[in-house]
């Protein structure tokens, strides 16, 4: 089988997307199944403050 390498870009691309946490568990009095996403995404100070003077 033959082995497949990202780019330098495409690994680069792929560092800048957010982490996509996933936590599941049943609640302590078993009645409900829960499933908690949590998503991560690191920006530069310098872009939010770009953002938040544009309004």
């Amino acid at each position: 089988m033959q082995e497949l390498k990202l780019t330098t870009r495409k690994q680069e691309e792929l560092n800048d997307q957010p982490t996509i946490e996933n936590v599941m568990y049943i609640s302590l009095d078993k009645r409900w199944f829960i499933h908690k996403t949590i998503i991560t995404d690191i920006k530069p100070l310098t872009y939010m403050k770009k953002v938040f003077e544009d309004d």
